[in-house]
């Protein structure tokens, strides 16, 4: 599936217009940014698929609900709360080039907002945005809160340890999206895939979890699998394609994804999905079971 990924339109002209189609021509599922540069409504105007959501709570929670409920009326199945964000990292990158949002673009669901001071501060447009508008006291009972405004499930995006997992079924959370954000958020956070054994048992099988972060490969996919995730999101090979080639581009990259997959489940003598244990990995806990005795 693809990861909510921001301001498509940096990559190419159609932006989340190109990577929708190019997701419902795949048959998988698309999460679209908060912050994109194409509306719910553009993006649903592309045709049939089914979408995600993906929401960052701003301190105007009027503007919240009205966003959630935009994305409802467009037939978006799921809500995607980003929970790793109270305050932006760190990004030395963006701070270096003062990366700025280009002029021609706007981020389309929050158009009505004025956010052209933002774009002149000596900080990032990104850290700019994050600091005067994101709702710092997010909460566990703003989950809560969410749920009263939609009637859409909840996939709670960020989670990392088996603590947060317990809590977040209690609040209500109908999946969870195992995320270090792109590794972007805190240095020395450790990788999704590392973490995922943990909050997959964490949750007994209550609710689905997911991954997203470091996949690049069919075999990725079929580790992740391995290790219990019910599925994953790809943000950065997305984004590339698009850049590279548009919608052919995105269509490409879903195909490899799937290609390399099958040949890995074909080479490793799994039928279906299934089929696909937690033997067929190995991991740094595991290698006392396979170290031979002395």
């Amino acid at each position: 599936m693809i990861a909510p990924t921001a301001m498509q339109k940096m990559a190419h002209p159609e932006g989340e217009l190109a990577t929708a189609r190019a997701a419902s021509a795949a048959g998988t599922i698309m999460t679209l940014s908060s912050t994109a540069t194409s509306s719910v409504e553009e993006v649903a105007s592309t045709g049939p698929g089914i979408r995600f959501f993906q929401l960052y709570v701003l301190k105007d929670r009027n503007v919240v609900a009205q966003v959630v409920r935009r994305a409802e009326k467009a037939g978006f199945k799921a809500i995607t709360l980003t929970v790793d964000s109270p305050i932006l990292g760190r990004r030395e990158a963006d701070i270096k080039n003062r990366f700025t949002l280009p002029p021609n673009l706007v981020l389309k669901n929050f158009e009505g907002l004025d956010l052209g001071k933002l774009n002149k501060t000596s900080d990032s447009f990104a850290a700019s945005y994050a600091a005067e508008l994101y709702d710092r006291s997010l909460n566990w009972k703003d989950i809560k809160w969410i749920q009263t405004i939609t009637s859409l499930p909840i996939l709670l995006k960020g989670v990392l340890t088996p603590e947060d997992t317990m809590i977040a079924i209690q609040a209500g959370a109908a999946g969870i999206i195992v995320s270090n954000h792109g590794a972007r958020q805190l240095d020395y956070v450790p990788a999704t895939i590392m973490a995922l054994e943990e909050v997959v048992k964490a949750t007994q099988g209550r609710i689905p979890v997911f991954l997203d972060g470091g996949i690049r490969r069919g075999t990725d996919v079929f580790k992740a699998l391995a290790l219990g995730a019910a599925g994953v999101f790809i943000g950065r090979p997305v984004v590339f394609s698009l850049a590279a080639d548009g919608e052919a581009g995105v269509r490409k990259v879903l195909q490899m994804l799937r290609d390399e997959f099958e040949l890995t489940m074909a080479l490793s003598g799994c039928r279906s999905l299934k089929e696909i244990t937690r033997d067929h990995v190995l991991t740094e806990w595991d290698r006392p079971r396979f170290s031979p005795k002395l």
